[in-house]
């Protein structure tokens, strides 16, 4: 299978969604789902990839662009950082397998276009793996590049290889890698890969959103683990949002506490919430919300998420991603 089949398959699946999952997307905030508008036609030919090394800041490592962009081998600039990768985490299956770590990076904390993974529990992650296979799990926005990927890997990939990686995850631990900032106004930004990415100048208010965006695009597109991301939020989203998370808002949704544990980092198969990225968390509350997401779990969450707004969701997230992990 070449890439451009894979991208043909990607789209399939986007596509086979299903039109409820448009309908939904209509109303969905662009910062927590961003999808870039189809790239004009080319009119020449790209540039050929560089093959002088590039190096990640602090990093004794040296890797080139073709190697950097290899979905199927992982660049890990910090190996000391992290025990030993699991196959499937560094070295994909092509054609359809890519390497774990290319997305969730070799410590497990992703990017805002997919999942922070890192200490999540073990049977948790094998479920949401069986849950993409089984259609039980798939995003709200049907254009979402990331969702569409898992459907496909979680299709082909071994029980042995999905052990191996979930296993490998479950271990590692959640480390700050989130910086939330309240303000009043934000970067111009614009939407690249499934991230935003901030524009070269120019600012605006930040409405009713969280912005996250990478400390250093450079570093980000190095795909360097130790380079991560700010969130801005609105002034006062922090008050607002610690409020619904301790308790519940007067009814409007529940104590998060009381499944996720008092200290929100988890409990039994439950996931910890504290410190998780913003967008990751919004895409999770309002496929829940919208019943894109009704796999494992999934009918303990409709009540919690039944009467949130999409102002409360950015209070919400934004106030877990401020906590220390």
């Amino acid at each position: 299978m070449t890439p451009t089949s894979i991208r043909r398959a990607i789209f399939a699946v986007t596509v086979l969604m299903g039109t409820s999952a448009a309908a939904n997307a209509q109303a969905l905030p662009a910062w927590a789902y961003p999808v870039a508008a189809p790239a004009p036609a080319r009119t020449a030919a790209p540039a050929a990839p560089s093959s002088a090394p590039r190096q990640a800041a602090g990093s004794s490592q040296s890797y080139t662009s073709t190697q950097i962009k290899d979905l199927f081998n992982v660049p890990d600039w910090f190996p000391e950082d992290h025990p030993k990768m699991a196959d499937p985490v560094g070295h994909g299956r092509p054609p359809a397998v890519y390497a774990c770590g290319y997305c969730h990076l070799p410590n497990g904390l992703g990017r805002p276009e997919n999942q922070s993974i890192a200490g999540l529990p073990k049977e948790y992650i094998l479920q949401q793996v069986k849950d993409f296979a089984s259609g039980a799990r798939h995003s709200a926005e049907p254009k979402m590049p990331s969702c569409a990927n898992m459907i496909l890997i979680s299709k082909a990939v071994t029980p042995e290889e999905m052990a191996v990686s979930a296993d490998y995850f479950s271990k590692l631990k959640l480390t700050k890698w989130i910086r939330v900032v309240e303000t009043d106004t934000v970067p111009k930004t614009h939407i690249t890969g499934g991230m935003l990415v901030t524009e070269e100048s120019g600012t605006e208010p930040i409405g009713s959103r969280v912005v996250e965006v990478s400390e250093n695009l450079e570093q980000t597109e190095l795909r360097n683990s130790h380079s991560g991301f700010i969130a801005y939020a609105p002034t006062g989203s922090l008050k607002a949002g610690e409020a619904l998370v301790k308790t519940g808002g007067d009814g409007k949704t529940m104590a998060c506490g009381m499944c996720h544990g008092q200290d929100l980092k988890g409990m039994g198969n439950i996931p910890g919430i504290a410190g998780r990225s913003p967008s990751q968390m919004a895409r999770a509350l309002i496929d829940f919300r919208t019943g894109a997401r009704n796999g494992s779990q999934g009918m303990m969450m409709k009540m919690p998420v039944a009467k949130l707004t999409d102002d409360d969701v950015v209070a919400i997230t934004a106030y877990l991603g401020s906590l220390e992990p």
